[in-house]
């Protein structure tokens, strides 16, 4: 199960509040099976999100620092996904 989920520990620089963030609501998304938030589950899913960014914000500052940085890039640092996430806001807005 979440084998897609990027590891954060490593990075240099460190990972960001919006790496954190994103890894927390994907981890939410599986174990709850929602991909789309409603009015009937949105809280109960954003407060999940919450909690688990927490805990992972957390869990990175107690580690010890790794030897060596994770095997791949996280998502949020590649620029095909930058450049989909700002299509995307520039069509919203």
């Amino acid at each position: 199960m979440c084998r897609n989920i990027t590891e954060l520990r490593g990075l240099e620089p460190a990972a960001t509040d919006e790496e954190i963030e994103a890894a927390a609501r994907q981890y939410v998304r599986k174990v709850s099976g929602i991909q789309k938030t409603s009015d009937a589950n949105r809280e109960a899913f954003e407060t999940a999100v919450a909690k688990v960014t927490a805990a992972t914000e957390e869990l990175l500052d107690l580690l010890p620092a790794r030897r060596q940085p994770p095997k791949t890039v996280p998502p949020l640092r590649r620029p095909e996904v930058r450049a989909r996430i700002a299509a995307r806001e520039a069509a919203a807005g």
